[in-house]
């Protein structure tokens, strides 16, 4: 066998304090697969909390770079045809185009919307209903789902180790060339909590790089109005548009998706589910977790007159609401302030792209 000269492609996440800016990080390719990785320090973006990383998965550029691979290859899915990145594409913030519910290898419809795919080193449980603890955990869900990529681990492990690249990868990532369901799950993992979106226009405002137009201000006065737009209890106003929480936000009065009850079988739960950070919302149409409304002004309407009183386990904040409270200019502007957390630089960042 040919001796294989290892590159690892430049991860470049580190988004530092003062300008949310790249910093590059390069392997010296003349290291052996024997010689330790390199640690990554993934530092938090201005005005985030502390990124905290796993004891047991610290990050390294080999490891960041094997699971980019890894994420962007077909060979996980049972015929070779799909990736994780075929469901999440970057330029539509990680989400699946504007499918309502993407399409698995055997041509079945999912039940549910494709999640964004950004800022999950802050996320705390995950898929709609919060059905995988970690981000390691999240990592064989849509792998050895029926609808989705369909495949076994045995089979995935069986594939990878027989494959003339992926044993050295691993090797040179954490030390050992015997390829196992949790170093898949590790490298993966790693490279999805690079994947950061912290600069838009709003972040640039924050950091007084950027001034807000009259209605992108309106827009936000109304967002934290808990009279008016009230979306700031569950969508928190700052980095993370999100407080990670589940809600039932009023979508039906009967429920054909339990949502979170799935996992927790308790009643309180029924037709709950997270909360989605608002980050690059301007891109991740359709919207909910069963992709109903199309555009950001239905979304609006949702909230401002078409909510369910009547539905279970509503969330206190909606059910306390006023419906008819926003007029459609006012609607329009909490739209004009949404779209300032579109981040561009994000969706076209080269570090994420299939390498």
């Amino acid at each position: 066998m040919k001796k294989y000269l290892f590159f690892i492609i430049i991860i470049g996440v580190v988004l530092v304090v003062s300008c949310s800016k790249n910093t590059d990080v390069t392997v010296n390719t003349s290291n052996t697969i024997d010689t330790p990785a390199t640690p990554f320090n993934l530092i938090a973006p201005f005005g985030f909390p502390p990124i905290i990383i796993p004891n047991n998965n610290k990050m390294t550029v080999e490891g960041i770079a094997l699971g980019r691979k890894l994420f962007y290859d077909p060979m996980l899915s049972l015929d070779n045809s799909q990736s994780c990145g075929s469901c999440h594409n970057q330029r539509f913030a990680f989400t699946d185009s504007t499918l309502q519910f993407s399409k698995g290898i055997t041509g079945e419809i999912g039940t549910r919307n494709a999640m964004p795919i950004m800022n999950l080193a802050w996320e705390r449980k995950f898929f709609w209903d919060g059905g995988a603890a970690t981000l390691e955990d999240q990592v064989i869900g849509p792998i050895t789902n029926p609808i989705e990529m369909h495949e076994t681990l045995n089979n995935v492990l069986s594939k990878l180790n027989k494959h003339n690249e992926y044993p050295r990868l691993f090797k040179r990532a954490f030390g050992t060339d015997s390829i196992t369901t949790q170093l898949l799950m590790k490298a993966v993992a790693q490279f999805e909590r690079t994947i950061i979106s912290a600069n838009s226009k709003y972040d640039k405002y924050v950091r007084g790089e950027a001034e807000l137009t009259f209605d992108e201000l309106k827009g936000k006065e109304l967002y934290e109005d808990q009279k008016k737009g009230d979306c700031f209890h569950c969508h928190v106003l700052g980095s993370t548009f999100t407080d990670f929480d589940f809600r039932n936000n009023g979508l039906d009065s009967i429920f054909t998706d339990l949502g979170r009850y799935k996992n927790t079988l308790k009643e309180t739960d029924k037709g709950k589910f997270k909360t989605p950070s608002l980050r690059n919302i301007e891109l991740t149409a359709p919207y909910m977790h069963d992709g109903r409304f199309k555009t950001l002004d239905e979304v609006l309407e949702h909230y401002n007159s078409g909510f369910k009183v009547t539905s279970q386990n509503l969330a206190a904040d909606i059910a306390l609401a006023e419906k008819g409270r926003l007029s459609n200019e006012e609607k329009q502007q909490i739209i004009a302030f949404l779209k300032t957390l579109t981040d561009t630089e994000f969706i076209n960042n080269p570090n994420f792209k299939k390498p």
